[in-house]
């Protein structure tokens, strides 16, 4: 029997709130990345896309960075920071610094964007990592951004990689390479669903938790969702599956944050909904309908925004 993977659960990529002048919101970042652990997701992802990480500038990561890791000490909870590139040796340097704060877990690693080296050049890749990042790895396998494709042998073999500790499954479909690698992990290895739809059916196939945008809102409920697939009470997993499918849906209609900035901003948790350019605000109905479906979320969202 395979070992439980560290990483399993529900793992939050929080946005990272801006004031209406596009500044950057720290104590609002503070509080949701308390909120959302105290609500008991088992840890966070700061600087994914989610957080328009590309838009920040090299001070504001290291604001956000900051930020998180004093919300997981708090909560004796793992963060796991986003480090996307195409450039393996920039990228094994972002590693390293990471590494030397020691507060940060894991690194979530897209396979290279862009460029599409293949999957001989994203091991390659992979492997330059494992060897001298001196960070922990999540492998971002999401084809639609990177505009490739990882198979289920080069999966296992990156698997194997002794930094490589999962991966967030975010390739649009419970496929073959799914089932095949939910069948045979490696040892150790977690399994994180990305596609916040379809997370109840992979945790019910057997995924070890997920990475999950959606849960900014209704947190305790992704958690509880999880938690009941993986002790086997399949029918309330179902129902509330379902339930939580529905609010992903409302909360991607638009452009990932831009939903889940309204919503937020509505519940008085972010001063702002801004994002900034390239992303346009989303629009009013598309934020009505997913506060609709954000109902019952956990009582420390109802108090006023300070």
């Amino acid at each position: 029997m395979n070992p439980e993977p560290i990483f399993n659960g529900l793992y939050v990529p929080l946005v990272t709130p801006f004031t209406d002048d596009l500044r950057l919101a720290p104590d609002a970042l503070a509080r949701l990345a308390d909120e959302t652990l105290s609500a008991g997701a088992s840890g966070l992802v700061a600087l994914g896309t989610t957080a328009e990480t590309a838009t920040l500038s090299a001070e504001e990561r290291e604001t956000v960075v900051r930020v998180c890791a004093a919300a997981c000490r708090a909560h004796r909870a793992p963060l796991v920071v986003g480090v996307g590139t195409n450039d393996t040796a920039a990228a094994i340097t972002s590693l390293r610094e990471l590494a030397a704060r020691g507060d940060v877990a894991a690194a979530l690693v897209p396979a290279p964007p862009y460029i599409r080296p293949g999957e001989a050049g994203t091991l390659a890749h992979f492997t330059a990592l494992s060897e001298h990042g001196g960070l922990p790895l999540i492998v971002y396998d999401i084809p639609y951004r990177t505009g490739q494709t990882l198979g289920a042998d080069t999966i296992a073999t990156l698997g194997r990689l002794p930094q490589v500790v999962g991966i967030k499954h975010a390739t649009g479909a419970i496929d073959a390479t799914t089932m095949a690698l939910l069948g045979s992990p490696p040892p150790g290895f977690a399994l994180l669903g990305g596609d916040d739809v379809v997370l109840s059916p992979l945790v019910a196939a057997g995924a070890h938790g997920g990475i999950v945008a959606s849960a900014h809102v209704r947190t305790a409920d992704f958690a509880e969702m999880i938690a009941l697939w993986r002790r086997g009470s399949a029918a309330p997993a179902r129902r509330l599956g379902a339930e939580l499918a529905r609010l992903s849906t409302a909360l991607f209609a638009e452009p990932n944050p831009t939903v889940i900035k309204g919503v937020l901003h509505a519940q008085n948790r972010i001063p702002s909904p801004a994002v900034r350019m390239p992303l346009l605000a989303a629009s009013a109905e598309s934020v009505r309908r997913a506060v609709r479906y954000s109902e019952g979320a956990m009582a420390t969202t109802t108090g006023p925004h300070r």
